[in-house]
């Protein structure tokens, strides 16, 4: 019988290899994919999109509470979680369509995935556009797993992480 990293590796590897048949090596697609996921280091594309909202709002909180949500986010995730589980991120050395940074922490869970949910719920909050920043926040999860940087399982569970810490982050900048 299976143990259950062995069961959680053996759907890593069959999305990986899914992705290779039917995604990966599709110019546009890479493009769009490595695009999302340079964007997002460092939580750039939200901390801008958070400045544009504060900036179209002529109100500033919007902007201060994304980063200090963010903040929060990368505490948690960064330096506990990923601390704790110390996974080792996927290993490939084939060439890459294009440049992409390689980070140095741990890959479980994604942070790309969890900051993105952050940012996704606190961006949504009385905006029109929630079904946008959505989609932008699933474009930026999924980027992990098409450039090869995380597991699939590390961006389900960031996913999961970020719904949280942004709901939370919803509750408590009302």
């Amino acid at each position: 019988m299976r143990s259950g990293n062995e069961h959680i590796e053996s759907i890593d590897e069959a999305v990986d290899g899914w992705w290779d048949r039917n995604l990966r090596g599709r110019p546009v697609l890479d493009r769009i994919m490595y695009s999302a996921s340079e964007a997002a280091n460092h939580s750039m594309l939200w901390y801008a999109l958070g400045a544009a909202q504060s900036a179209v709002r002529r109100d500033a909180r919007p902007a201060w509470q994304l980063g200090v949500a963010l903040l929060g986010e990368a505490a948690v995730v960064n330096g506990v979680i990923k601390t704790i589980f110390g996974r080792r991120r996927p290993v490939y050395s084939g060439p890459r369509p294009h440049s992409l940074r390689q980070p140095l922490t741990s890959s479980f869970p994604s942070g790309h995935a969890s900051a993105a949910m952050v940012a996704a719920s606190l961006l949504s909050r009385r905006s029109g556009w929630s079904p946008a920043y959505y989609a932008l926040a699933a474009l930026v999860a999924l980027s992990r797993i098409h450039v090869r940087i995380h597991h699939a399982s590390d961006v389900t569970a960031g996913v999961a992480v970020g719904a949280v810490l942004g709901w939370l982050a919803r509750r408590l900048l009302r």
